[in-house]
């Protein structure tokens, strides 16, 4: 056994080795999803295992090699076969080093019982193969060596069971073409377990007490709970009928000890039944906690799954606290079959059909893409801006969820997967790929795929034009009139991230109250002409580039009015626009560069030049502008830049507010200065925040995992820049990615009294639900505590 292959170290070319299961709950757990811990015993192993069995006369001795010819309608020799073959594997001596190897992972986790879960995949797509749920089961044993040889040695043989045998002849799956992998993970007793299967028409729960075996085996009638998707609101419940559960006895005195390899029986798991009071019979299994637990979990899993998926779930009684798990993950199957494809971090939602253009050097930049192509480039940087207006999708070998890939394409509502590593490798010009910007995944489509893209058009609801099969996760039912009218009130504002005037006609239209965030740098890459500003102005162009600038700002200003714009000014490094140099020095190889507003003080002439910009806004009637100054480091700074706005006239209308990016970390011990050097308000940058506080480039896509917007140090630095700003008397407003990537947060921004939430266009909708469900369940809580 030469390795054990953990979940949170799962790569995708490990996927046909560790099985479909494991596969796609590493995902999970690598995005920083609740998964329990565990390692998978690899498809290799069994292989090995059978090829090493003693008997020459062995009726599995030329398996790996064998398709297992018999008369599956004969029934008593489906049954012999079947038998015996289970009977040679559970008899058989398990090497002891496999045995050492798998016992020593194990006892990391200090407990005295194990699953064991197979996971299965298979060697090539086949249309014959359905839903296997029950065909293999989970296996409990305790962690003993003795007891985690016999348990492998079960878990193996279910794939040779008469059933199994029967479901492969008829699927027509040779047995070489199974790999059987299983995934060893520590078990700890249950309060509750169950399911949530989600769908585009509503979600169900079913719950029930302990383990969920008795869920799966059919043995009780669980507890049922309908969800309307949209609003995670519980529609209806029904009460299950409930009279056993299950548990885990761990205990080593609660085991007799059986001889080394021997074939135990089921006594000796560490699985116990027991019959529940009839008290808990007529409970209830999920208290509302953790009911709503599931609820934003399912909510958070739509953005990596789609709308149709099914999870399995505990919530593990620990001596500490509670904890909900995920335990199983399944979503419908992409139109492509699975084996031809690239995995990656899925950056922006929805699915493409197209040809792949590569790119394998970023710094050489091409004056224009033909329309409609899938981009595969190693990174992008900003100035790629105007060329991505023709692509139909973006696959980046670097970059993390808050890259500039992720963030332009999510923009634009281009599908997007970045840290797709070695993708320009593995991907020729030319070629015909799937993306799926929601699940992370390109496939590469061989022959003739219009069958399988119509059929994917009508299981996603996309749209076909041209030789493009296009599916944007982009929904705009809330945004109609017909339906905002209904939407409930909701006091947290609501905000949107904007650069791009071409959306201004269609976002408008949302129920948002403005614009928390107007990216100045990505607004005027249109109109730059591959220059930088300061060559501009050095060439004499200044009154030019004035003016399309205010033109510019003056679109936002006219679309949104009299709804606030929380203009921020440029806010560029040097290595983020390579083609844009000003010929300045600067220090190319610098993660945080010459950025914000320490720039305005080393070169103060294209600061000034956007200020005359806002002042011609405001010069022509729009008193909706406000500012926003970008990576402040120090007060002095910040005091530097006010001085400046006061000089362009922009205070001396009365509406007009200079606020503040809240990002840098200092900001956590100067805002009372800053409230005194005149800032108005604040913004927090989760983005830049994060990078700060965990010291991780947010551009590097390998650090994904490392870079928690939910990490305690970041989440306990927002808490306290709105309690500052709430005690300074200031607004206080977030537009960094996270409550857009990790909607579970906004409870806690609007519980802390977070003026407002800016988000990007594709998550309005989910982040207005969010809110209202945050402020129903504080008026909720205060309507009981007044109660009681």
């Amino acid at each position: 056994m030469d390795k054990l292959y953990w979940l949170d170290q799962i790569k995708l070319q490990d996927r046909a080795k560790v099985g479909e299961k494991a596969f796609h709950l590493s995902k999970i757990i690598q995005r920083g999803y609740p998964v329990v811990s565990g390692f998978v015993v690899s498809g290799e192993i069994l292989q090995q295992f059978l090829e090493n069995l003693n008997s020459s006369e062995s009726l599995v001795a030329d398996l790996p090699h064998s398709s297992l010819h018999l008369d599956v309608t004969n029934w008593r020799q489906l049954q012999q076969v079947a038998s015996g073959l289970r009977q040679e594997i559970l008899t058989a001596t398990m090497p002891q080093h496999w045995v050492s190897t798998i016992f020593q992972a194990a006892r990391e986790w200090q407990t005295g019982c194990l699953i064991l879960r197979p996971t299965l995949a298979v060697s090539i797509a086949n249309p014959g193969m359905k839903n296997i749920s029950g065909l293999l089961e989970s296996v409990f044993c305790q962690c003993e060596p003795e007891a985690i040889a016999w348990a492998l040695k079960r878990t193996w043989s279910q794939i040779f069971r008469a059933r199994s045998l029967l479901y492969w002849q008829r699927a027509g799956i040779n047995l070489q073409q199974i790999n059987l992998a299983v995934l060893v993970q520590p078990v700890e007793n249950a309060i509750a377990s169950g399911l949530l299967k989600a769908n585009s028409s509503g979600w169900e729960i079913e719950a029930t007490w302990g383990l969920g075996i008795a869920i799966s085996q059919g043995e009780i009638q669980p507890d049922v709970y309908y969800i309307q998707q949209e609003t995670g609101v519980v529609l209806e419940q029904q009460l299950g009928n409930k009279m056993l559960a299950y548990g885990v006895d761990a205990a080593p005195e609660a085991f007799s000890q059986p001889a080394p390899n021997s074939a135990l029986t089921p006594d000796h798991t560490c699985l116990i039944t027991y019959v529940l009071q009839e008290a808990q019979q007529k409970q209830y299994a999920l208290q509302e906690e953790y009911l709503q637990q599931i609820i934003a979990l399912g909510t958070q899993l739509v953005s990596e799954l789609g709308k149709t998926f099914t999870i399995k779930w505990t919530i593990a009684q620990q001596t500490t606290s509670n904890k909900l798990y995920i335990t199983q993950v399944s979503s419908s199957q992409s139109v492509i079959p699975p084996g031809q494809f690239i995995i990656g971090l899925g950056a922006a939602g929805g699915r493409v059909v197209a040809t792949a253009l590569v790119i394998t050097n970023s710094q050489q930049k091409p004056e224009e893409l033909p329309k409609g192509v899938i981009l595969v480039v190693p990174t992008i940087t900003p100035d790629w801006l105007p060329l991505l207006h023709q692509v139909a999708g973006i696959i980046t070998e670097q970059g993390g969820l808050t890259s500039h890939a992720a963030i332009l394409a999510r923009e634009l509502r281009i599908a997007a997967v970045v840290n797709a590593k070695s993708a320009t490798t593995l991907i020729q010009t030319g070629e015909r790929l799937l993306l799926d910007g929601d699940r992370g995944e390109i496939y590469r489509i061989k022959g003739d795929s219009k069958k399988e893209m119509e059929k994917g058009r009508e299981q996603e609801g996309g749209k076909l034009g041209g030789e493009n099969f296009v599916s944007p996760n982009y929904s705009k039912a809330l945004h109609s009139s017909a339906v905002t009218t209904h939407l409930p009130m909701i006091a947290t504002q609501l905000l949107v991230n904007l650069s791009q005037s071409s959306l201004i006609e269609e976002v408008q239209n949302f129920p948002v109250d403005g614009v928390g965030l107007l990216r100045s740098e990505l607004m005027i890459l249109n109109i730059l002409d591959g220059q930088h500003p300061n060559n501009w102005i050095l060439g004499g162009r200044k009154a030019e580039l004035l003016e399309l600038w205010s033109e510019q700002i003056m679109q936002f200003a006219r679309g949104f009015a009299p709804r606030p714009i929380f203009y921020r000014s440029l806010d560029w490094r040097s290595q983020d626009l390579p083609s844009l140099s000003d010929n300045l020095e600067s220090s190319p190889q610098s993660m945080l560069g010459e950025r914000g507003t320490f720039s305005y003080l080393r070169n103060p002439a294209v600061f000034e030049l956007e200020l005359q910009a806002l002042a011609n806004v405001q010069q022509a009637g729009y008193s909706n502008v406000n500012l926003l100054l970008p990576f402040v480091r120090t007060v002095e700074e910040f005091v530097f830049c006010r001085r400046k706005v006061e000089q362009a006239l922009l205070t001396e209308v009365s509406q007009f507010q200079l606020w503040m990016m809240a990002e840098v970390p200092s900001v956590l011990f100067l805002l009372p200065e800053y409230v005194k050097a005149g800032a108005a308000g604040i913004s927090i940058g989760t983005n830049d925040l994060t990078q700060l506080l965990l010291g991780v480039d947010r551009e590097q896509g390998q650090l994904a995992k490392v870079f928690n917007e939910r990490h305690p140090a970041v989440m306990s630095a927002i808490a306290q820049l709105i309690q500052m700003a709430r005690s300074a008397g200031i607004p206080c407003s977030i537009c960094g990615q996270a409550p857009a990537l990790y909607p579970e947060i906004i409870d806690k921004l609007v519980e802390w009294g977070i003026t407002s939430i800016s988000v990007e266009p594709e998550a309005v909708e989910r982040t207005y639900q969010a809110i209202a469900r945050a402020e129903q369940r504080l008026i909720l809580a205060a309507a009981r505590e007044k109660l009681h």
